[in-house]
């Protein structure tokens, strides 16, 4: 992003015919104003509590009638979420004891060279 400078200063980098044109804000301030009279929580849920509630029980009507015919339970989900975390959870601690594994195969030769030269570097 370079300026052209001209004796007259700094140019304007919108397009010929874009000079009058207004640029939308993307702050946070701009967008967190509230609409005269439209209460917190209707721009939360992004309208009135019962129409939300109204098109979230349809909504839920409509996956839970699919996943029925798909003969998945809820607490087939929620036994696989948790398996799921419960896997990750011993594949961490697997991970960490390949490590340090790992690290301790290495400090096998690599302390005693190291103690050595300390040694050798130390009469001098």
């Amino acid at each position: 992003m370079t300026e052209r400078l001209d004796a007259n200063g700094p140019q304007d980098s919108r397009p010929k015919g874009w000079e009058d044109a207004r640029w939308q804000e993307s702050s946070q301030s701009a967008r967190a104003q509230a609409t005269p009279g439209e209460p917190a929580l209707e721009r939360f849920l992004g309208g009135s509590p019962l129409a939300v509630m109204v098109r979230l029980i349809v909504i839920s009507l409509i996956v839970g009638a699919l996943l029925m015919w798909l003969d998945i339970h809820p607490a087939d989900i929620f036994r696989s979420v948790e398996r799921f975390f419960h896997r990750i959870w011993m594949m961490g601690f697997d991970a960490v004891r390949e490590v340090l594994a790992y690290i301790l195969a290495g400090a096998v030769i690599v302390l005693p060279i190291w103690f050595a030269l300390r040694l050798l570097n130390f009469r001098k």
